[in-house]
């Protein structure tokens, strides 16, 4: 047996200090992975099922072939390998601020993500997500304004619970619009959040986009025996 607990990787960043640990639950007889920004926790493989269901409830909503995707926050890579899943998916564009959290699936630290970054329709890019939002040039620096089919969206805790306060500039109206701007006709935005359906945010979406529906996405607790939930926001621009 090994060590019950393993920091893989730690480094300090502009928004505090990121690190990777693999821990062995003795009651559950599994071993698990988890991200922090210094004492707090932002992601764990023990909880997949929302970030998982980002993908799927996002894609859903998408008509068509040969779905070009950007997933907006690496972390352990369930909603990417879930995007990669749908066999529309013919490009799929990890937008991912930290280069360490890139560099953890290149070196396969995380077995459950395996063949991820070795997909040859999937493209990392170390960049800050809102920022890109905002700026002229779009998540595609090779194709400046490149439109896509979905942008799929997990890294804040919710909009009203942001990692950064630069973030918060992104959820009203006029950050949704600079978002939809860069999708396609009908194209779908949709976004992962720890809180429950936020009706203030519901409808700054529904001044954006032509369709607006918030899923709550229950899921098994094995740390409290029982349920919880997370929302996952998913958007349709219009024709």
């Amino acid at each position: 047996m090994g060590a019950r607990f393993e920091e893989l990787a730690w480094r300090e960043t502009p928004i505090g200090a990121i690190s990777l640990r693999r821990r062995r639950d003795p009651a559950l007889q599994v071993e698990v992975y988890e991200v922090k920004l210094d004492d707090e926790f932002l992601m764990s493989s023990l909880f997949p099922v929302a970030e998982i269901e980002l993908a799927r409830l996002g894609l859903a909503e998408v008509a068509g072939d040969s779905l070009d995707v950007v997933v907006g926050g690496l972390g352990l890579g369930y909603t990417a390998c879930a995007a990669l899943g749908d066999p529309r998916v013919r490009s799929l564009l990890v937008v991912e601020a930290i280069e360490d959290v890139i560099d953890w699936h290149r070196q396969g630290l995380l077995p459950f993500a395996a063949g991820l970054a070795e997909d040859p329709r999937t493209r990392f890019v170390q960049a800050d997500f809102f920022a890109a939002v905002a700026g002229d040039i779009g998540f595609d620096v090779e194709v400046p304004g490149r439109r896509f089919d979905a942008v799929l969206l997990d890294v804040d805790h919710s909009p009203r619970n942001v990692l950064h306060p630069s973030h918060a500039a992104f959820y009203p109206p006029a950050g949704l619009r600079r978002l939809a701007a860069l999708l396609r006709p009908e194209g779908v935005f949709a976004l992962w959040s720890d809180d429950p359906p936020d009706t203030e945010f519901t409808t700054a979406l529904s001044e954006v986009f032509a369709s607006v529906r918030a899923h709550v996405v229950p899921f098994a607790n094995p740390l409290t025996g029982g349920e919880s939930a997370n929302t996952v926001y998913v958007a349709r621009a219009g024709a």
